[in-house]
C-alpha cells in the first residue's frame, strides 16, 4: 500500500501566495540579528552521523532541540531546524538521520518528539545543500525523538548501492520504505509480527482509582520499536540495490533481529542471535562483521543486564565480546558502538549505568584494535578531561553514552555524546604508546538548554538565567560560556530569578534541589549573581517562585501549592502573608518597596499588598478574556503567559498578559485590553526607545493576526515583528528585553537554549 505523502519548500519562508495580511505584517517587522547565548549543550545530544565519503561532513541530532550540522570553517555546529513553528514544535525532536553516501550534501532527519495522542504525526525533511534549506515531507505515523530509546539508532538508513532506496523504522508503526529518496513512503508489510507486550501492570500503594484505570487502559511497553537498519554494502544484486538488509527491535526472550536476504522482499527472524536483551546500536565493518550492543531497557531507563556480541555474516555464526560483563551486583547494559572505516579491527563500544568498582571505573568507552579479542577502559588508561569550552560540566558526571563515533577519515578522532553534549578526543591512538587520551567538549554551537526563568538586572550582568537541568548562569559576557553555573548551592531546576529594581546587586533564586545535593529551595546573592548564599531558614515546601521589593529588603517566597511567606532578614526569619491563597505567584512594584502584586486569573482576582506583603487585598478583575478554568487549555503554563508583570520606573503600572489578551492599567486597578494582541506565550520589558521614556515591550505570540516575537514601543499601541521565519525556534516560552540596551531582548527557547537579539541595523 503506497501513500503519497505532501512535499513542500521549507527554506524559511512561508510556501503560499503573501496575503494582505503577510504585507502587513513585512510592513511592520524589523530585522534583527539573532545568537546564543553562550552556554554549549545542555541536552541530551543522542547520536551522530558522519558521512562515510566526504571529509568533515557530520550531523548531531538532539531529543528536543533539533538538529546541527559540523561547520568546518567555523569549527562549531551550526543549527538547522530554526525554521520549526509554534504550530510543528513537536517536530523539534529529531527520531533519526541518514545520508546518501554517494552524495556529500544530502541529508535526511526523521522528526517527531512524542508519540501519544496529542502529538502529531512526524515528518521527513530533506536536503541536498548540506543542511542549509530542506524539503519537508510528512509521514502518517509518529515518532518519539525525546522518549525512551531516543539514543538507539540509527533508525533511518540510506541503501549504499541505490541511494534512491530509504528505510526507516517507527516505534509503533513497523518498517518503512522509499524508493525516491523520501519524497514517497510505503510500509513494509512483510515483516514478522513485531508486536510486544505491555508490561504486567501492579497498582502502586497510594494510587486512585482513577489512575489505576488510566494505567490499564494504557498499558506500558518498555520496547521502542524497530532501532536500526544496517545495509550488507557488500551485497549488491543485479538491480544494484543492497540485497541483504539487517533490522534491530527493541525486542527481549524472543527474536529481536531480523534479515533480508531478498533486498526487503522477506524477512526472516535470526534465531541464533542473543535474546536474553534489547539491541540498541548496530554497525557492518568493511570486513563484514556486524557488531551490536545490547541492555535490558532501550535506555535512557535503568538496563540490568547487557552485552557486546559480533556477528560474521560470511560465515553465520555468533560471538560474545563483551568488555565487561555486567552482574547481579553490577547491573548495567551496552549503548553505543563504532568501528573505524579503514581498519576493521579497531573498535569503540560504551557503556551504560555501569557502577563503580573502583577509584577509576564507572561509565566507560572500551577499546579494541583486534576485533574486540581484547578491550582496554580509555579513561581508566589515563584518560584526561579539558573542562574549559563548557566550564559547567565540572561539576556534572559522564553519563548517557549512547553514541560514540570514529572519524573515517581520522582514526584520532573520536566522539562520545552524553546528557549535556559530548566529548571529542584528537589522541585516541595514544593509548598504543599507554599516554593519555585527552577529551574536550565537542558541542561547541549546540545549545540545548530548557531557560526557566530570565532576568536582565538594570546594572551589572547582562543576563541571569534560570535553566532546567543545570542549575542557571550569570552571563556578563553573551558570547562566552560563563565561568561556571550556579551551583553552590546547587539546583537541578531553576524555576525562579528575581532582583531588587534599585539594587541590583541582590538577586534570588529558588530551584528544586535533586540529584543527591541538599539544601534549601532558595539562594541569594549580594554582588549581582556572581557567588551565591543560602538562607538561614526556609519555610516547608519544595521550589516555588520569589519576589524581591525595589530596595531588595523584603523577600517573598511562594513554594507550589503552599502558603505565601515574607521575610525582611535574608531568611533568617519568616513569617506567613496574609489575605493570599496558596501557591500565587507574587511580583514587587518597581518603585515602591511597599506595594506587590499577585494574580489569579483562574479566580479572575488580583492580588495587592501596601504594607510589604504582610497583608493582601483581592481586587476582582473584569478581563475581556474567556473565563479560564484550572486545567483548561492555555497553552504552556510553564512559560510567561498569564501572568502580572510591574513596569520599570512607574508605580502601580501593570500588565497583565494574559493567554488570549493583553492588559494595561496605570492604577493597579483598571485594566484596559489591547485588542491587536490575540494570543501571548511570552512577555517582558526592556530599555525604552531613544527620546521615549516608557519601557519597549517584547512578546511572543499573535498579534494583528501574525504569530511571531513582537516589540512596542509606545505601550501597545503598534507592533513590529523582530523575528522572521527562519527563526522561529519552535516553543518558546520566556521573553524579557535588555533595561541597560535599547533593542536588546531574550528569548528562552524549549531546547534550542537562550538567544538574544539585536537590531540589525542601528536604530535611530
Amino acid at each position: 500500500m503506497k501513500h503519497r505523502i505532501l512535499s513542500f519548500v521549507c527554506l524559511g519562508l512561508l510556501a503560499c501566495p503573501l496575503t494582505a495580511q503577510h504585507l502587513q505584517n513585512k510592513q511592520n517587522a524589523q530585522p534583527y540579528q539573532w545568537k546564543n547565548v553562550q552556554i554549549v549543550g545542555g541536552g541530551f545530544v543522542d547520536g551522530i552521523v558522519f558521512h562515510p565519503q566526504a571529509k568533515d561532513v557530520r550531523y548531531a541530532r538532539t531529543d528536543m532541540g533539533g538538529a546541527y550540522r559540523w561547520d568546518a570553517d567555523a569549527g562549531r555546529w551550526a543549527p538547522m531546524l530554526d525554521f520549526i513553528s509554534y504550530e510543528d514544535n513537536n517536530l523539534m525532536g529529531v527520531e533519526s538521520m541518514a545520508v546518501d553516501p554517494q552524495d556529500r550534501n544530502t541529508v535526511y532527519l526523521a522528526c517527531g518528539t512524542y508519540t501519544h495522542a496529542r502529538a502529531g504525526n512526524g515528518a521527513i525533511f530533506i536536503s541536498h545543500d548540506g543542511g542549509k534549506n530542506f524539503s519537508r515531507v510528512d509521514v502518517p505515523f509518529k515518532m518519539g525523538g525525546n522518549e525512551n530509546g531516543r539514543g538507539n539508532g540509527e533508525r533511518m538508513m540510506v541503501d549504499p548501492n541505490n541511494t534512491d532506496i530509504i528505510y526507516l523504522g517507527t516505534r509503533n508503526d513497523g518498517l518503512w520504505r522509499s524508493c525516491d529518496r523520501g519524497e514517497t513512503w510505503e510500509k513494509v508489510m512483510t515483516l514478522p509480527d513485531l508486536t510486544e507486550e505491555p508490561e504486567p501492570f501492579t497498582p502502586r500503594p497510594g494510587m486512585t482509582q482513577e489512575q489505576i484505570e488510566r494505567m490499564k487502559r494504557f498499558p506500558r511497553r518498555i520496547g521502542d520499536g524497530i532501532v536500526f537498519v544496517l545495509f550488507d554494502e557488500a551485497s549488491a544484486g543485479s538491480s544494484g540495490a543492497s540485497q541483504t538488509i539487517f533490522i534491530g527491535v527493541s525486542l527481549m526472550n524472543r527474536a529481536n533481529l531480523f534479515v533480508s536476504r531478498d533486498g526487503g522482499a522477506s524477512w526472516e527472524a535470526m534465531e541464533s542471535a542473543p535474546q536474553q536483551y534489547r539491541p540498541t546500536h548496530g554497525v557492518i565493518a568493511t570486513d563484514r562483521r556486524m557488531y551490536v550492543t545490547y541492555g535490558t531497557n532501550p535506555g535512557p531507563n535503568r538496563m540490568t543486564d547487557g552485552g557486546v556480541w559480533c556477528y560474521d555474516i560470511d560465515r553465520n555464526r555468533w560471538e560474545e565480546l563483551t568488555p565487561d560483563k555486567p552482574s547481579a551486583e553490577r547491573p548495567f547494559g551496552y549503548v553505543g558502538v563504532s568501528v573505524d572505516r579503514n581498519n576493521p579491527k579497531h573498535l569503540l563500544v560504551t557503556s551504560f549505568g555501569r557502577p563503580m568498582s573502583g577509584p577509576d571505573s564507572s561509565e566507560e568507552v572500551f577499546r579494541s584494535t583486534d576485533g574486540g579479542r581484547t578491550w582496554k577502559a580509555v579513561f581508566a588508561s589515563g584518560g584526561t578531561f579539558d573542562e574549559a569550552k563548557a566550564p559547567y560540566i565540572i561539576h556534572t558526571g559522564i553519563h548517557w553514552l549512547f553514541d560514540v563515533e570514529i572519524d573515517p577519515y581520522n582514526a584520532d578522532h573520536a566522539l562520545f555524546t552524553c546528557g549535556y553534549g559530548g566529548w571529542e578526543t584528537f589522541n585516541l591512538s595514544a593509548m598504543d604508546r599507554k599516554e593519555p587520551t585527552l577529551w574536550t567538549p565537542m558541542a561547541t554551537g549546540i545549545e540545548e538548554t530548557v531557560p526557566l526563568e530570565l532576568y536582565s538586572p538594570k546594572r551589572g550582568a547582562w543576563l541571569i538565567s534560570g535553566i532546567g537541568d543545570y542549575g542557571g548562569f550569570t552571563h556578563r559576557d553573551l558570547d562566552k560560556p560563563a565561568a561556571d553555573s550556579h551551583h553552590d548551592p546547587r539546583f537541578g531546576n531553576t524555576n525562579a530569578v528575581a532582583g531588587a529594581e534599585g539594587n541590583p546587586d541582590v538577586v534570588v533564586r529558588s530551584g528544586t534541589v535533586h540529584g543527591g545535593y541538599k539544601g534549601k529551595n532558595l539562594s541569594y546573592s549580594l554582588d549581582g549573581g556572581d557567588t551565591w548564599l543560602t538562607p538561614d531558614t526556609l519555610p516547608e515546601g519544595r521550589n516555588g517562585h520569589v519576589a524581591v521589593s525595589a530596595d531588595g529588603s523584603t523577600w517573598v517566597w511562594t513554594p507550589n501549592r503552599m502558603d505565601v511567606y515574607r521575610t525582611h532578614d535574608r531568611g533568617k526569619s519568616w513569617q506567613k502573608c496574609e489575605g493570599i491563597g496558596k501557591g500565587i505567584r507574587v511580583i514587587a512594584d518597581k518603585v515602591n518597596a511597599a506595594r506587590f502584586y499577585a494574580l489569579d486569573i483562574y479566580a479572575g482576582l488580583l492580588y495587592e499588598s501596601t504594607d510589604g506583603a504582610r497583608t493582601f487585598a483581592a481586587h476582582p478583575l473584569h478581563l475581556k478574556a474567556e473565563n479560564p478554568t484550572r486545567g483548561s487549555a492555555r497553552g504552556d503554563n510553564r512559560g510567561g503567559q498569564d501572568r502580572v508583570y510591574a513596569t520599570s520606573g512607574r508605580e502601580g503600572d501593570l500588565w497583565i498578559a494574559a493567554f488570549d489578551g493583553l492588559y494595561h492599567a496605570t492604577d493597579a486597578r483598571t485594566f484596559v485590553p489591547l485588542d491587536k494582541v490575540r494570543e501571548i506565550h511570552a512577555f517582558g520589558m526592556g530599555a525604552p526607545a531613544p527620546g521615549t521614556d516608557y519601557p519597549a515591550l517584547y512578546l511572543v505570540g499573535v498579534v494583528n493576526g501574525v504569530r511571531g516575537f513582537f516589540r512596542s514601543d509606545d505601550r501597545a499601541r503598534s507592533w513590529v515583528r523582530i523575528n522572521d521565519d527562519r527563526h522561529q525556534y519552535g516553543l518558546v516560552l520566556h521573553i524579557t528585553g535588555d533595561p541597560k540596551k535599547y533593542g536588546r531582548v531574550y528569548v528562552g527557547t524549549h531546547g534550542r537554549g537562550v538567544l538574544y537579539g539585536d537590531p540589525a541595523e542601528p536604530t535611530r
